[in-house]
């Protein structure tokens, strides 16, 4: 069985504030790291009120602190409103102080994986159709096309707050060759080298995190290893994924591509239970792609209060229907079928739920499943080779 990784939004439930979402990113941190995960993601949202995940490299050090073997990283860090050197110094300087467990995970803002989004969707701004498609047991849905993303306040209000008034942001190509020069002290600027103090040789494990194949090229390009989000772009992942795999070239970091590929999650005791707990998922997507944002995390009774129109349950059909819900075992057997499809060699997990205490013992399932079906698989090697 591959590895499990946690990518954590610190999602701030209705009725509490940022302070309980870091507390709980914390705590989490702990759990996972106890439970067995390889590696602990902070994702990064701006201007989100049920999202406190705005300063990755700040809750990195903190999740860093709290836990002592788990790897932790950025899940990703958005280079538009970064330079290059800005990146590396911060993180060499995680490295300085956790040596050799953190994860520099670098992707596309917001504002870039909207636009990507419709490119995909063939430049539409209107609900999709429901139309799916299964590849060997997995669902593949349409891309979605949500029309609030083009009139979200918040992402256009990035676009004049994260980046200083008459800035030109580096495509992220060039931010991705420039942070690998820096790390590895090859980078030269007019005829100068520039040694990053901290970071040159800092021992991070770089990744692109990504929706697309123009993001995936890149990433294989550097050989680098690859994050495909099947949790916020199920319609794209098979085609990131091989993408990655055909523009990969080998380098210091990969002899061989690797992949991981992300999934939503909500394990519980029972497959009933579950769908309580995950119930209020579609009422979240639901704000997300009308323009209001990430809002805090409702409860299941404000999601069993909702009135659902046909054309909003299309607009976040894709997502729903993606998401892995149910009994340990139900859950399981999805993620295999997630990782039997694309080839992933680790899955990154995000659980969302109003309870902390919930989401914790839903990745405390999972972790306990997927160690049980891993210990059956090998006594089952045992056996046949014997």
């Amino acid at each position: 069985m591959i590895p499990l990784s946690v990518l954590d939004l610190a999602p701030v439930p209705a009725g509490g504030g940022p302070a309980d979402a870091v507390r709980n990113s914390l705590d989490l941190a702990r759990h996972a790291e106890r439970a067995g995960y390889r590696r602990y993601w902070i994702a990064e949202h701006h201007l989100a009120p049920g999202l406190a995940a705005a300063a990755p490299p700040v809750l990195i050090a903190a999740v860093a602190a709290a836990t002592s073997r788990i790897r932790v990283g950025s899940g990703a860090l958005q280079t538009r409103h970064r330079t290059a050197l800005s990146i590396v110094e911060q993180f060499g300087t995680l490295d300085a102080l956790y040596p050799g467990r953190i994860d520099l995970g670098l992707g596309r803002s917001d504002r870039e994986r909207d636009r990507a989004t419709v490119r995909a969707a063939g430049g539409r701004r209107r609900p999709p159709r429901r139309a799916v498609e299964f590849v060997d047991g997995l669902l593949i849905p349409v891309a979605s096309d949500p029309p609030g993303l083009a009139r979200s306040a918040a992402l256009k209000l990035q676009e004049t707050l994260l980046v200083q008034l008459g800035a030109m942001p580096a495509e992220f190509a060039d931010v991705v060759a420039a942070v690998l020069a820096l790390l590895d002290g090859s980078y030269v600027q007019d005829g100068q080298r520039v040694r990053a103090n901290p970071g040159e040789g800092a021992d991070l494990e770089p990744w692109i995190l990504g929706d697309d194949h123009r993001t995936a090229r890149i990433a294989g390009r550097h050989g680098l290893p690859f994050a495909a989000n099947y949790h916020s772009s199920p319609a794209t992942v098979l085609q990131a994924v091989d993408a990655y795999r055909a523009a990969f070239r080998p380098s210091a970091v990969l002899d061989a591509p690797y992949v991981i590929v992300s999934a939503d999650v909500v394990t519980a005791p029972t497959d009933d239970e579950a769908e309580v707990l995950a119930s209020p998922y579609s009422l979240w997507v639901h704000r997300i792609r009308t323009g209001l944002g990430a809002v805090p995390f409702p409860t299941a009774d404000d999601a069993a209060a909702h009135q659902w129109k046909p054309d909003e349950l299309d607009l976040v059909a894709d997502r729903v229907e993606t998401q892995f819900f149910g009994s340990p075992r139900t859950v399981a057997a999805g993620l295999d079928v997630l990782q039997r499809v694309t080839g992933a060699d680790e899955l990154l997990i995000t659980t969302v739920t109003h309870g902390h205490a919930d989401r914790v013992r839903s990745y405390e399932l999972l972790a306990a499943e997927w160690r049980e079906a891993a210990a059956v698989s090998e006594a089952r090697l045992r056996r046949s080779s014997a």
